[in-house]
């Protein structure tokens, strides 16, 4: 027996090695990540496991009993803790429950910026049961009326500072029955109650739990918006389940209660609520929480709060990078970063000007079904192809028409796995463990975004409308959305791609490059719009250089257009659809045109001649 067990054990270096080379060089690290998560989720279970539909107010009220004084929020030159939260949180709550319906949930909508008042009006509203539409603050009109409506919320909470879009509306709102306040202490609208004064005026007492008994795991806790960079905004579903799972990202990033989050992202967003604000309530970190998001003011503020972890989006790395260079750009205490759409370029310049400051990309859509975690430290990678984790979030990535805006299928109807190396279109399937619940309101934004006998009869998966692509080590990239690649000369092309090509260049702040239609061509043709450096002139000759070295014939702008300003919304997304539309008629556009002439190597203006000669089929493109 001794013997035996002797071979085993010399044996076994032979069989770990031979495991690790059949499966993966990173078999132990998908490994380590896998159980880390479970080890965490099931700590957050554990800590409220006496609760029948565990949420994020049991966490928080956790801290008011056990670190009743420890600095939660800091909010300019306040500091609030727990407590003070807590007890305003139950102020709020006593004077809400008076104008809801008592026998049923009432959803209530808030429409304001980052401030204290948001995360305790959250808590109040969770305290009483109700869920919360997180409005964009940008939004006005039509836009307003529609996310309010579709929520269904018959109160709305706003900003006094937004007093001029509430009146806009305010007719419709009155006619539905809604009751509409100003989180102020006197309204100078009529039509417009204020709320501030009959909160100031409410008891601090603690809610009773029953008024929140009816809560189960799949109540509804939040409406949070998707962007509306085409079309209107939908409103996506978000679960007690799903609020409460959404405190695991901060634990997998490092975050600890000795820590303090910067928070610049909009509240109204899952990045700033769901990942900032409910990581450090599950963690017990420290927020730091800025109105809106401020580049020339951004490292002071890290200074004065001594943040050690900031909350990045879109273009904001790109953002900071931007600014005028100080001496004390290193002075700071920020450990690492949590966000994500980080280019290469972007990166390097941000660590090599602000110190190595690691960078973690997460990705996971709001209403999606399909989370990953850049666990491996590889730059730029949103996470792996982790065979634990595929076989609770079960994805799959196949192949798609970008013309016909769909998944390819065979001849049996059923959807097309792509090889690694090759972009596809990334889908989660619906499980009851992990479904995709979908958006308030017609059920047909639900159903569009499903994608039903994938690979075999009767399944249903979620379509992310994101294109990645899985390398041969199975590291994963995101590549771009489905409506941003467009197809030239019969290839594809990812406007991200060309994006972080164009971007490298000294000259240039931002690039947003998409494709428009030319008459008499299929597909569409790639067009940059740029933002140029301050104080520094377009060079055609170095985009020329740029584009030929690093980018196939078909996947080169042929069109330039200079603006002041590259629009984004609250997300820091870029706009595309109105560019799109705008294509390169000069009839239309008055920002300085560019266009690629292969003959003199440059980017030349474009002229109404050529302009004429292109419509006229007198230049190949």
């Amino acid at each position: 027996m001794m013997y035996l067990m002797l071979v085993i054990v010399s044996l076994l270096p032979i069989g770990v090695y031979i495991i690790r080379k059949i499966f993966s060089v990173y078999l132990w690290e998908d490994l380590k990540f896998f159980l880390k998560m479970m080890y965490y989720f099931k700590k957050m279970e554990t800590s409220v496991q006496n609760r029948s539909a565990p949420g994020v107010l049991d966490v928080f009220l956790q801290h008011v009993s056990t670190r009743p004084h420890k600095t939660f929020i800091l909010y300019e030159d306040q500091a609030y803790s727990y407590k003070d939260i807590d007890l305003k949180s139950n102020q709020a709550a006593w004077a809400l429950r008076q104008y809801g319906n008592k026998k049923s949930d009432n959803c209530v909508a808030v429409y304001m910026a980052n401030e204290p008042a948001y995360i305790w009006l959250w808590l109040a509203l969770a305290k009483l049961g109700w869920p919360m539409a997180c409005l964009n603050y940008n939004i006005r009109t039509k836009s307003f009326l529609h996310c309010f409506q579709c929520s269904g919320a018959k109160i709305l909470i706003a900003a006094p500072e937004l007093k001029a879009a509430v009146e806009d509306v305010l007719p419709a709102l009155i006619e539905d029955g809604v009751q509409v306040f100003y989180l102020s202490r006197d309204s100078p609208t009529e039509g417009v109650q204020s709320l501030l004064d009959k909160i100031d005026a409410a008891p601090e007492e603690p809610i009773p739990e029953s008024y929140r008994s009816a809560i189960t795991q799949n109540s509804p806790a939040l409406y949070i918006y998707t962007s509306g960079t085409s079309g209107l905004p939908k409103a996506a579903l978000i679960t007690q389940n799903r609020v409460f799972g959404s405190g695991l990202i901060g634990l997998l990033c490092g975050l600890t209660s000795e820590d303090v989050l910067y928070i610049t992202l909009p509240l109204y967003h899952s990045a700033g609520l769901l990942v900032g604000l409910r990581g450090c309530i599950q963690t017990g970190a420290v927020c730091a929480l800025r109105k809106k998001f401020s580049a020339s003011q951004f490292w002071d503020d890290c200074r004065k709060y001594n943040v050690t972890a900031i909350q990045y989006i879109g273009e904001i790395l790109r953002y900071l990078c931007n600014t005028p260079k100080k001496d004390n750009d290193k002075d700071h205490s920020v450990r690492f970063a949590l966000g994500n759409g980080v280019r290469p370029e972007v990166l390097k310049q941000f660590n090599d000007r602000f110190g190595k400051i690691r960078v973690m990309e997460v990705y996971g859509a709001t209403e999606g079904n399909v989370f990953f975690f850049n666990y491996s430290k590889k730059e730029c990678a949103i996470g792996r192809y982790n065979c634990f984790l595929k076989l609770f979030q079960p994805f799959e990535v196949v192949k798609f028409d970008v013309e016909k805006n769909e998944a390819i299928r065979d001849s049996a109807g059923r959807c097309i796995r792509v090889p690694r190396g090759e972009t596809g279109l990334l889908i989660g399937k619906h499980l009851t463990s992990n479904p995709f619940i979908g958006y308030v309101g017609k059920r047909n934004q639900t159903e569009k975004k499903k994608l039903h006998n994938v690979l075999e009869k009767g399944d249903t998966y979620f379509n992310t409308g994101d294109l990645i692509m899985v390398d041969k080590e199975g590291f994963i990239f995101f590549q771009d959305r489905v409506g941003d690649t467009f197809r030239w000369k019969g290839e594809n092309v990812a406007t991200t791609e060309v994006e972080n090509f164009v971007a490298m260049l000294d000259f240039i702040e931002v690039a947003n490059v998409f494709g428009v239609e030319v008459p008499y061509h299929e597909g569409r043709i790639g067009m940059v719009s740029i933002k140029l450096k301050e104080g520094r002139m377009f060079d055609g000759d170095a985009l020329f250089s740029q584009v030929t070295e690093y980018l196939p014939n078909y996947a080169r702008p042929r069109f330039v257009r200079i603006q002041d300003a590259l629009p984004v919304n609250g997300t820091y997304k870029q706009y595309k659809m109105g560019l799109v539309k705008d294509g390169f008629n000069l009839s239309c556009i008055k920002d300085p045109l560019y266009f690629l002439d292969d003959t003199d190597r440059t980017y030349r203006l474009l002229d109404l001649k050529t302009y004429n000669d292109i419509l006229g089929q007198k230049i190949k493109l």
